[in-house]
């Protein structure tokens, strides 16, 4: 499996022959340049991962990849007449012999009074557990973390004990687009997750990683 993060949730998956775009959202703009993207992969309606023009600039790019979502962004989508399929909570399909399952339903809480929207998680190839805007407990073993750690929803210590309780054997940092400066939220989570045996890689943006 190659891992190329373009930004923030933002990341190029490539399994099989298979490449899986994550997250268009507006925290990032390199996936518009990208090409050869067969399947697109949107977790949640919140603008930092889905953006509509960054959605028609990927398809004019790549007028044969399919959108993968769930009914809440198919909803949006419909709206601009972009036609979607839909993958919801503990459903699978099958693309090119690679298996995505939706895992989760919900955006974890940002604040009590505001109503969370419809959040689905992306486990992948039986390798890479991508859960959007949650911590959500898969139930299996996790070998391929994409790992949240900053932002209005979630403080780095949760990200990093989240983590610990799926123990992955590698996981590497999203949702940090909102960071300035990432410094110590990219190098404390590797200070305490790998002497108990998980690796913490920042990944270069723009540089595919081979996992």
């Amino acid at each position: 499996m190659v891992i190329k993060k373009l930004g923030h949730c933002c990341m190029v998956i490539e399994e099989n022959g298979l490449r899986i775009l994550t997250d268009p959202g507006t925290y990032s703009t390199l996936q518009s340049e990208e090409k050869n993207v067969d399947v697109i992969l949107i977790t949640h309606e919140h603008a930092d991962h889905y953006h509509v023009d960054s959605v028609r600039a990927i398809l004019k790019n790549n007028p044969r990849a399919k959108i993968i979502t769930n009914s809440a962004v198919i909803a949006l989508l419909a709206k601009d007449g972009i036609q979607c399929q839909i993958l919801e909570d503990s459903q699978k399909i099958t693309e090119n012999g690679v298996v995505i399952e939706g895992i989760g339903n919900v955006h974890a809480v940002i604040y009590p009074s505001l109503q969370p929207v419809q959040n689905t998680g992306y486990f992948i190839a039986d390798r890479l557990f991508y859960p959007g805007d949650a911590l959500v407990n898969p139930g299996r073993q996790v070998e391929i973390l994409a790992v949240p750690i900053a932002g209005p929803w979630l403080r780095m210590s949760e990200g990093i004990d989240y983590a610990k309780e799926l123990k992955p054997k590698i996981c590497f940092p999203v949702h940090d687009g909102i960071l300035k400066v990432p410094g110590l939220v990219h190098r404390i989570p590797q200070m305490i997750l790998e002497p108990i045996g998980i690796k913490f890689k920042v990944l270069e943006i723009g540089k595919p990683e081979e996992f």
